[in-house]
């Protein structure tokens, strides 16, 4: 039986099902941003902790490290910002309030990491933990917010 490989490669696949792996074993694809009411929950960890929630949430494309060299890059259409020099980058004392922006609204940038879809807007996957409680997603939101803040390169 002939092989037929397509354009990309088998290495290609290989990665796109590691990265719905990765992305799948959170609960639902954070990927999902349409507002559909029956939605299964994603892995919830403990809010109170920013640096639970970055490995959980976000390593996988930031690094363990923000420094955006998580196991998914090699699949990613461009690689996701160092996390690490965010101050620097926008000559600013705190990152806080613009992290929280792109967790809420996703990234304000033409750049598109993910082929068709953006990075997931975590705001949303938060808030359909718990619907019935949008403090404990605002507070995920502040927390990750705030660790990332911490991680910066002075």
């Amino acid at each position: 039986m002939p092989h037929f490989e397509t354009p990309r490669g088998t290495r290609f696949q290989i990665g796109i099902l590691i990265l719905m792996g990765l992305f799948l074993g959170l609960g639902n694809t954070a990927f999902a941003q349409d507002k559909q009411a029956k939605q299964e929950p994603v892995k919830q960890t403990v809010p109170l902790s920013g640096a639970s929630m970055f490995k959980d949430y976000c390593a996988a494309c930031h690094g363990i490290d923000g420094k955006g060299n998580g196991p998914a890059v090699e699949f990613l259409k461009a690689p996701p910002p160092d996390l690490t020099t965010m101050a620097n980058r926008y000559n600013e004392k705190s990152v806080t309030v613009k992290v929280e922006a792109v967790l809420n609204f996703g990234p304000q940038t033409k750049a598109n990491a993910h082929g068709t879809l953006d990075m997931p807007f975590w705001g949303q996957t938060f808030r359909r933990m718990r619907p019935s409680n949008d403090a404990e997603a605002k507070m995920r939101i502040n927390n990750l917010s705030n660790y990332i803040n911490s991680i910066q390169q002075k």
